[in-house]
C-alpha cells in the first residue's frame, strides 16, 4: 500500500474541489481584536449558492477552539444554548440579514468572555457535499485602555479677529498589543463639521478641505507635545474659525499586513467664540457743488483694532442709491500697500490717520449722483500672506452738481413784411440781455412755421430748420426742397441775431413764425449738450390774397380782305394782381364753323416766349415758313401778321398769352393764362368748286392680276384754264371690309408731278400717274390676298390767282370703292393634281412589280408542296 497523502495537502485539494463544484462559506480571514465595550461585527456570505431564495445561517462559538456551543440560527428559533438566549433577547447579540446570500453577528458591548472563535455554517440537505459549508474566525477582546482629555480643561475661548488661537489635547494607550493612535482636530459650526487638521496612525499630517492653503501657509499648525501631547495652532483667527473644537483620537492595529480601527474616543477642548471687528465707514450724506468747481468728499473710519492692520479704500458711484444695481462705477482705490489707482481727473489721498478723502476736479452734471466708500481691513499672516478681518460700506453721499443756467431773453421781428405773393419777407431772430453766459456756452436758432387756424382749431407747428452745438443746420420736410433751390435763406448775421428770409413769398407761406434760441454748453468730450430753451412770441405773416387777373383782346385792323393779301391781327393784354409780369403768346387756328373736313383741329402756328424769343410751331406748310410774322410792339401789345394769305388758311385765329412773375434770377413763375376772342378770316369769293371720285372698272380681281383705280376730278362753276389749276393728289387703303382700321397712305403726287411711294412689306408694286387733265390712275401690279379693301383719294387743288400767286383750296376726300382679290381654283390646283397623279402611277408600278416576284420566285415551292400533300391525301382516301 502506498503512503498516505498529507493532511493539510488533502485539505487544500478538498477546498479547491469545493471551490470549483459547489458552495463556499466566508468569514473574515485572519482574526479580529476588538476592545471591551465596542461592537463587535462578523459578516458572513455563501458564494456559487443556487438553492432556495434566502440561505439559512448558523452561528457557534468556542473559547478554545475544539468544541462550540450553539450561538444564534437564522431559521431554528432554539437553536442557541442557554448559555446566550438571555442575551439575545437583550439584544446585545443579533443577526442582521444583508441579502440572500449574507447575515452578520452583531454583539454590542463586547465582554472578555467573548473572546474565541466564531463559526459560521450553512445547514443542508444535500446527499453529497459540494464545497464548504462553514468558516471559522478568531476575534480577540483587549481592556479598554486609551485614555483621551483636554489640557487644560476649558469651557470656551472669547478671541478677536486677527488673534492666536492654541488648543490642546492629550491621548495615550496601555494595550498589551502593539497599537497606533491617530489623531484629528474637528470644529463644529452649529449643525455642520469641518476637519481642521489630522494625524494618521502612520504618523503623516493631512489639513482639511478648508483648511488646506492655511496650513500651506503655515497659519494652521498641529505639534506633539512630549510623549502625548497635541496641540492645534492658529496664528490668527478669522470669523470662520468660530466654533466647537473636539480632539478625536483613534486606535489602529496591524493584521496580517491590514491597519484596523479597533476603538476610537473623542473630547470638546473648547468653545472659540470671535469678537467681529467692529469697523465702520462714513462720509457727508448730502453734498452741494456748482459745475466747474471740485468735488471734495471725506471717508472717515472708525474701527476697534489698534495692531498692524492695513485698511483698502475703495469709492463708487452710482446713478442710484442702490450700491448693487445697476452697478456702481470705480472711480479710485487705495489698496492696503497704500498705493493709489484713480484717473487724471480723480484723486485719492489719506489726509489724517482715518480719514481719506476723494477729490473730483472740474465736476460737470454728469458727476451727479450718489457716491460710496468701501473699507476693507487687512491682517497679516504667515509667509507674507494677508487675510481679510473685516469690511464696511457707507451710507451713499448724495452729491448735486448745479448749473448757472444763461439768463437771456428772445425777441422775433420783421424787418419785411409782405404785401402779395412773390414779395420778400425776412424775420430776425434777436438774444437779448444774456447773463452768466461763459466762453463754453453757444447759442443756436430753430425756426418753426404754424399754419393760421380757426379758434376752434388745434395748429401744430412745423420745423423748418435747426442748428445744433456744432452750428449745424439741418432742415424740416417743408423747408427741404426750398432751402435747395435758394427761396428758403437761414443765416446768421452777428453772434446774438439770426434770420430767415424768403426770396418769394407764396399763399402757403401765411401763417406764425417763430424762433427758439438754445444755448449749448461744451463737455469734457468736447461734444456740446442743449441746457436751456426759450421760445420767441410769434410773428403773424398775413396778407389778403386777391386771384390773379388777365385778359387778352384781339382785334383786325382791316375787317375785310381778298385771298393773297395780307392777314394782321393785334393781342391787347391787362393783368391784375401780377407782379411785375412779362407775357408768352402763342398763335392758334381754328377750322371754322360748320367746316368738317378736320372738326376740332387746332393748330399752333407761332410763339413768342417771355424773354421775346420767336418759335415757328406744328405749322406743317414749309414752304411758307417766312409768311409768319409774331412781333411785340409794346409791353402788353402783340401783332401777328400773315403774307400772301390763302383759302386753305380760314378759320377762327386767337392769341393764348401767359403771364409769368419773377422768382429769382432768370426764373420764372407761371401766373395766368388767357385765351384772347376768335378773329375769323372768311374769303367771300366765287371761285369754282371741285370734287373728287373714284372709278375702278375691275372692282374684283384674281390674285396676280393687275388693279387699276381712277381718281377722277370735276370742276363746277367758274371755268379755269388747265395752266392755272394743280392738285396734289393722296391715295389711301382701308384693308378691311369696312372702314374701322386706319387709312394707309399708299402713294402721292403733287402738284409739280413728283411722285412719293410709302414703303410697302410685300410683293405687289404701285404706280401712280397723271392720265388726264384731271384724271390720276393708280395701279396695283401682281395683287396679293392682302390687297383687297376700301381705296380713296384726297385732292388739294391749287388755283392761280389774277395777281400770278397760286392759293391753296380746301382738300377733298373721294367716296371709298371697294376691291376683292379672288384666288384662281385651276392655277392653284393644276401642279398638286399633275404631281398626285404622277405618284399614283409610279406606286402602282412598283406595286405590281413587286407582287409580280414575290409570287414568281418567294411563293413558287410552298405551292408545289400543297398539290402533293393534296394528292396524298386523295389516294389515302382510295385506299
Amino acid at each position: 500500500m502506498g503512503r498516505p497523502a498529507p493532511r493539510p495537502l488533502l485539505l487544500l485539494l478538498l477546498l479547491l474541489l469545493a471551490l470549483c463544484r459547489g458552495r463556499v462559506v466566508r468569514v473574515p480571514a485572519g482574526s479580529l481584536v476588538r476592545v471591551a465595550g465596542t461592537e463587535l461585527v462578523i459578516p458572513c456570505n455563501v458564494s456559487d449558492y443556487d438553492g432556495p431564495s434566502e440561505q439559512n445561517f448558523d452561528w457557534s462559538f468556542s473559547s478554545s477552539g475544539s468544541s462550540f456551543v450553539e450561538l444564534a440560527s437564522t431559521w431554528e428559533v432554539g437553536f442557541p444554548a442557554q448559555l446566550y438566549q438571555e442575551r439575545l433577547q437583550r439584544g446585545e447579540i443579533l443577526l442582521r440579514r444583508t441579502a440572500n446570500d449574507a447575515v452578520e453577528l452583531h454583539i454590542k458591548n463586547v465582554q472578555p468572555s467573548d473572546q474565541g472563535h466564531y463559526k459560521c455554517s450553512t445547514p443542508s440537505t444535500d446527499a453529497t457535499v459540494q464545497g464548504n459549508y462553514e468558516d471559522t474566525v478568531q476575534v480577540k477582546v483587549l481592556a479598554d485602555a486609551l485614555r483621551v482629555a483636554a489640557s487644560p480643561p476649558s469651557a470656551g475661548l472669547s478671541l478677536r479677529q486677527g488673534e492666536p488661537l492654541e488648543l490642546r489635547c492629550v491621548a495615550s494607550t496601555a494595550s498589551p498589543l502593539h497599537t497606533h493612535l491617530a489623531l484629528l482636530w474637528e470644529v463644529r459650526h452649529r449643525s455642520s463639521r469641518q476637519s481642521v487638521v489630522a494625524l494618521t496612525h502612520e504618523g503623516r499630517l493631512r489639513p482639511g478641505a478648508a483648511y488646506e492653503q492655511r496650513y500651506h501657509s503655515g497659519d494652521v499648525r498641529l505639534d506633539t507635545v512630549g510623549s502625548d501631547g497635541y496641540r492645534l495652532s492658529v496664528s490668527r483667527v478669522l470669523a470662520e474659525d468660530q466654533g466647537t473644537y473636539r480632539c478625536v483620537v483613534s486606535e489602529w492595529i496591524e493584521e496580517q499586513g491590514s491597519w484596523q480601527e479597533i476603538q476610537e474616543k473623542a473630547v470638546d477642548v473648547a468653545t472659540v467664540v470671535i469678537q467681529p471687528t467692529v469697523l465702520r465707514a462714513a462720509v457727508s450724506r448730502n453734498v452741494s457743488v456748482t459745475e466747474g468747481k471740485e468735488l471734495d468728499l471725506a471717508c472717515n473710519i472708525t474701527t476697534d483694532r489698534a495692531d498692524d492692520v492695513r485698511p483698502e479704500v475703495t469709492w463708487y458711484f452710482s446713478r442710484t442709491p442702490d450700491s448693487t444695481w445697476p452697478g456702481p462705477h470705480v472711480l479710485a482705490r487705495l489698496d492696503r500697500e497704500s498705493l493709489a489707482h484713480s484717473s487724471p481727473r480723480v484723486a485719492l489721498s489719506h489726509v489724517g490717520a482715518r480719514s481719506y478723502h476723494l477729490l473730483v476736479r472740474d465736476v460737470s452734471r454728469e458727476n451727479s449722483g450718489h457716491y460710496f466708500c468701501h473699507v476693507a481691513l487687512w491682517a497679516p499672516g504667515h509667509n507674507r500672506s494677508w487675510h481679510k478681518v473685516a469690511e464696511a460700506m457707507s451710507v451713499p453721499a448724495s452729491v448735486d452738481v448745479t448749473w448757472l443756467e444763461p439768463d437771456y431773453q428772445v425777441y422775433l421781428n420783421a424787418s419785411k413784411v409782405p404785401e402779395c405773393s412773390d414779395d420778400l419777407t425776412e424775420l430776425e431772430c434777436r438774444i437779448v440781455g444774456a447773463k452768466n453766459v461763459e466762453a463754453s456756452v453757444r447759442f443756436a436758432v430753430s425756426w418753426f412755421y404754424r399754419r393760421s387756424q380757426r379758434s376752434d382749431d388745434v395748429a401744430t407747428s412745423e420745423l423748418l430748420a435747426a442748428m445744433d452745438g456744432d452750428w449745424t443746420l439741418g432742415y424740416g420736410e417743408r423747408s427741404k426742397q426750398r432751402a435747395q433751390d435758394g427761396d428758403f435763406i437761414f443765416s446768421k448775421e452777428h453772434t446774438d441775431t439770426f434770420s430767415f428770409r424768403i426770396q418769394r413769398t407764396t399763399e402757403e407761406d401765411r401763417g406764425d413764425y417763430y424762433c427758439v434760441v438754445s444755448a449749448w454748453a461744451r463737455q469734457r468730450n468736447d461734444s456740446w449738450a442743449k441746457s436751456k430753451d426759450v421760445v420767441s412770441k410769434p410773428v403773424h405773416i398775413f396778407w389778403a390774397s386777391e386771384d390773379s387777373v388777365l385778359v387778352v383782346k384781339a382785334r383786325q385792323p382791316k375787317p375785310f380782305f381778298a385771298a393773297g393779301n395780307t392777314f394782321e391781327m393785334t393781342c391787347k393784354v391787362s393783368s391784375k394782381n401780377i407782379k411785375s409780369p412779362r407775357y408768352s403768346v402763342l398763335i392758334t387756328a381754328e377750322k371754322p364753323v360748320g367746316d368738317l373736313s378736320s372738326p376740332n383741329e387746332t393748330k399752333y402756328i407761332i410763339s413768342l416766349d417771355q424773354d421775346s424769343v420767336v418759335k415757328l410751331e406744328n405749322w406743317t406748310d414749309a414752304s411758307r415758313v417766312d409768311g409768319v410774322v409774331l412781333e411785340k410792339v409794346q409791353e402788353d401789345e402783340f401783332r401777328y401778321r400773315m403774307y400772301q394769305t390763302q383759302v386753305s388758311d380760314a378759320g377762327l385765329y386767337r392769341c393764348l398769352v401767359t403771364a409769368w412773375s419773377p422768382v429769382r434770377g432768370s426764373l420764372w413763375r407761371e401766373a395766368a393764362t388767357s385765351l384772347s376772342n376768335p378773329i375769323e378770316i372768311d374769303f367771300q369769293t366765287s371761285g369754282p368748286i371741285f370734287n373728287a371720285s373714284v372709278y375702278s372698272d375691275t372692282p374684283s380681281v384674281i390674285r396676280g392680276e393687275l388693279i387699276k383705280l381712277l381718281c377722277i376730278i370735276t370742276v363746277e362753276g367758274t371755268a379755269l384754264d388747265p395752266d392755272d389749276m394743280a392738285f396734289d393728289v393722296s391715295w389711301f387703303a382701308v384693308h378691311s371690309f369696312g372702314l374701322d382700321k386706319a387709312p394707309v397712305l399708299l402713294s402721292s403726287l403733287d402738284r409739280k408731278g413728283i411722285v412719293h411711294t410709302a414703303p410697302r412689306d410685300r410683293k405687289s408694286d404701285l404706280s401712280l400717274e397723271r392720265v388726264g387733265e384731271l384724271e390720276f390712275l393708280l395701279q396695283v401690279h401682281s395683287s396679293e390676298d392682302q390687297d383687297f379693301g376700301n381705296y380713296y383719294c384726297s385732292v388739294t387743288p391749287w388755283v392761280k390767282s389774277p395777281i400770278g400767286s397760286w392759293q391753296k383750296e380746301a382738300e377733298i376726300f373721294s367716296k371709298p370703292v371697294f376691291i376683292t382679290v379672288k384666288m384662281d381654283v385651276l392655277n392653284a390646283f393644276k401642279y398638286p393634281l399633275l404631281i398626285g397623279a404622277g405618284l399614283s402611277a409610279v406606286i402602282g408600278l412598283l406595286s405590281c412589280l413587286i407582287g409580280y416576284c414575290s409570287s414568281r420566285w418567294c411563293c413558287k415551292k410552298e405551292i408545289q408542296e400543297t398539290r402533293r400533300e393534296r394528292r396524298r391525301l386523295m389516294s389515302m382516301e382510295m385506299d
